[in-house]
């Protein structure tokens, strides 16, 4: 067996372990990263982020074209099987992995592929598909294993109409039916996805309201355009058997419904890839989630341990994960470091939403003074032209010193146009404030101007 020797050594290839691994090589240290798929990008390349927004897109554009009057004149209405869509965005997967293929190559990582177990704080044993052993010898590791989609025991996902939020990738037939059990993003998203592909949908959440993490009138307005696409939203329902059969899945619901669709997806819940990693060899134990603790400079409670991204739980975002593995190798280098927090929120819902700051009810129960500024995307020029006048800006401030405190976005681009109101909150003193947007020259027509629209709405509350 042979032996390696590295300054680092990152468990997993996803944007948490990337820019970990990028980072540390990037000052000069040896490094090593292990994926046991056989391609890099980890699940937010192959299941997750990049497959699903990618097939998002595919779906908007279908959208476009059976609702846009103007393509009447060329041609009716065209229906797109589900295997159809996702063979195009396919291909956004394979550049990806191109991509980042090479940025090992380019820093002179070193790749093994495999299931990597701890042998103890500084030894990892690398076993490949072939039964074969590498080990590796670290300084540090950073486990960036990621998490997968919980799957209870009582469904039985080996049958080949039900499906988890992986598994629905390879769905080779467009259902007429399905039954989405799970209401947060994930759920949120697909239940988007299918009803654009003319899917009725029974979205099944065991909550009173959908993503309650969101503003009240975002996720209003959320449940006003999914159920406008023809999405059956019931809240508050727990599931007590699912049952599959040649024809279709019948979910009985605790309150005794029962409701039967051509497919059942599962997207409640993930769970934290540590089960593999052999973490009783060095003492630490993961969660009920599979989820491992970290101080907040993201090491674990072993000093040579760190741990990045989705196996740490909160927020379980692309994003913060990618920055969460920079500022872990920073840490590890003792070079400048920050903790990840109060990260925007994207969700590729259609339309999209995006936000980031504070909430109304978080404002009013920690009794700020705030008022609210609004604009309509249905009164932006951008937005008259493109056709894409669903939506929203909000922004939320301080009544009195005008300190901007949230921004939330509901509509077409949501996701972009809120960084503007983010890179805005993050300045010193007075440059945080709503007049920033009066002050400033916007392009016309841009979505962009939703900000000045907003903001003068805003200051005609105050003044």
């Amino acid at each position: 067996m042979a032996v390696h020797n590295y300054d680092v050594v990152v468990i997993g290839t996803g944007p948490a372990g990337e820019s970990a691994a990028i980072n540390a090589a990037k000052h000069g240290k040896r490094v090593a990263v292990v994926e046991k798929q056989a391609q890099v990008g980890g699940n937010c390349t192959h299941w997750g982020t990049i497959p699903s927004k990618a097939l998002r897109h595919q779906v908007k554009q279908i959208l476009s074209f059976n609702t846009n009057p103007m393509f009447r004149d060329i041609g009716e209405p065209r229906w797109f099987s589900f295997s159809r869509v996702m063979a195009r965005s396919r291909v956004t997967i394979d550049q990806q992995v191109a991509m980042r293929t090479n940025f090992y190559a380019r820093n002179r990582i070193d790749l093994f592929r495999g299931v990597a177990r701890f042998k103890d704080a500084h030894t990892l044993l690398v076993r490949d598909d072939h039964e074969g052993m590498e080990e590796l010898v670290a300084d540090k590791v950073i486990i960036a294993t990621g998490s997968r989609p919980y799957r209870p025991a009582d469904i039985d996902f080996r049958h080949p109409r039900i499906y988890c939020s992986d598994t629905i990738l390879s769905l080779n037939h467009t259902p007429r039916t399905l039954i989405i059990f799970g209401a947060g993003v994930i759920g949120c998203e697909y239940a988007s996805i299918f009803s654009g592909l003319g899917v009725k949908v029974d979205l099944i959440n065991n909550r009173g309201s959908l993503l309650s993490f969101l503003d009240d009138e975002i996720s209003d307005a959320l449940s006003y355009h999914l159920r406008k696409h023809g999405v059956l939203i019931r809240h508050n329902e727990e599931y007590e058997r699912v049952e599959g059969d040649d024809t279709g899945v019948t979910v009985h619901l605790q309150s005794g419904k029962r409701l039967r669709a051509d497919a059942f997806l599962w997207a409640n819940g993930r769970t934290g890839n540590t089960d593999q990693l052999g973490l009783e060899n060095i003492g630490l134990e993961a969660n009920g989630r599979g989820q491992l603790q970290v101080d907040d400079h993201y090491r674990t409670a072993v000093p040579t341990v760190y741990a990045v991204g989705d196996v740490i739980g909160w927020p379980s975002l692309a994003s913060a994960a990618y920055d969460q593995g920079k500022n872990a190798s920073d840490d590890m280098l003792e070079e400048d470091f920050r903790f990840v927090d109060d990260v925007p929120t994207g969700i590729y819902t259609i339309p999209e939403i995006s936000s980031v700051g504070k909430t109304e009810r978080e404002l009013t129960e920690a009794r700020v003074p705030y008022e609210v500024a609004q604009a309509f995307f249905k009164d932006t020029a951008r937005a008259q032209i493109t056709g894409d006048t669903v939506g929203m800006l909000k922004i939320l401030f301080h009544q009195d010193s005008l300190e901007i405190l949230g921004i939330h976005c509901f509509g077409d681009q949501a996701s972009e146009i809120v960084h503007i109101g983010q890179a805005v909150m993050q300045q010193p003193g007075e440059a945080n404030t709503l007049k920033y947007f009066i002050n400033t020259t916007f392009n016309y027509p841009t979505m962009a101007e939703a900000y000045r629209v907003a903001a003068q709405n805003g200051m005609n509350r105050v003044f």
